[in-house]
């Protein structure tokens, strides 16, 4: 039973990073933080029912077969929405309260990951590997 791993075309993945850092960057500038849900919300739905509605949206204008693209990891990306739905939800409990540092802090890394990671640097992927290392040496051990 050879199971192919299920997987989400790289610009989909773009296109929720993107989402990301636009709505981060409204907040800033807008200082309405009711813009984060929008993205805080999509990536809820995504962990819980496994479709997120960015990439659901996005994959109606791919012009190419999803097959066709450079393929990205569902379980990874998974984890990255994880970080990201934390970092959202606590920037935006952070506005909510009046607690700017903590808004700014969760904020700033939030746009800052979903940014590296459109240059081409997956730090939520680094975590998990790491993640993923350590609990591989503890089982050998």
């Amino acid at each position: 039973m050879n199971k192919k791993p299920k997987s989400i075309p790289r610009p989909l993945v773009r296109l929720n990073q993107w989402v990301i850092v636009f709505s981060v960057l409204l907040t800033w500038i807008t200082q309405q933080e009711i813009i984060l849900l929008f993205p805080f919300i999509c990536g809820l739905i995504g962990l819980i029912f496994k479709v997120n509605p960015i990439i659901a949206a996005g994959r109606k204008f791919l012009r190419k077969a999803p097959s066709a693209y450079i393929p990205e990891d569902f379980d990874q990306q998974q984890f990255n929405q994880v970080i990201s739905v934390f970092c959202l939800g606590l920037g935006y409990t952070g506005y909510i309260f009046g607690w700017t540092i903590i808004a700014w802090t969760f904020t700033t890394m939030v746009a800052l990951a979903a940014f590296i990671a459109i240059l081409g640097f997956c730090i939520g992927c680094y975590i998990r590997f790491q993640w993923q290392q350590y609990q591989y040496r503890k089982s050998m051990s």
